[in-house]
């Protein structure tokens, strides 16, 4: 079975990943830190943009795919994850803002975050429900 939502969205976030890693070697090179993050915020802040992505990330893909795979291609579904990838986008660029605590981008990201993990948790709870499936053990005959 494909899952043309799972496989789109896991390919952009690969995309997206690599992408920010190299947004930290950039930053890394014009601050002159090999390793680490030589005490530097503005690396500290990329480091944290990408390290932030991986965090969340799988979560939202691995909800997606199941959702995807217990409710079929959905509209919705596709949407939720296009939105989540932008905020992370939008994150990333909120992160360059010093000090970053004072980013609009970097507060709607992590909103956006929290709201689609939010959304797509209770929404896979919900789903068996939804369906009238079976959640307990069967019985056994003694």
């Amino acid at each position: 079975m494909i899952l043309p939502i799972t496989l789109t969205m896991a390919g952009a976030a690969a995309l997206i990943n690599i992408w920010l890693g190299w947004r930290v070697g950039q930053k890394r090179i014009s601050q002159k830190v090999s390793i680490g993050d030589g005490g530097d915020p503005a690396v500290i802040c990329r480091m944290r943009a990408q390290a932030n992505f991986v965090e969340y990330t799988p979560f939202v893909l691995i909800l997606i795919g199941l959702i995807e795979l217990a409710d079929g291609t959905s509209l919705w579904l596709w949407a939720v994850g296009a939105i989540y990838l932008l905020a992370r986008i939008g994150h990333a660029f909120g992160m360059d803002v010093q000090p970053p605590a004072r980013s609009a981008l970097r507060g709607i990201g992590i909103l956006v975050t929290m709201l689609v993990l939010l959304g797509l948790g209770a929404y896979a709870i919900a789903l068996p429900q939804l369906h009238g499936i079976r959640t307990e053990a069967p019985q056994t005959a003694v």
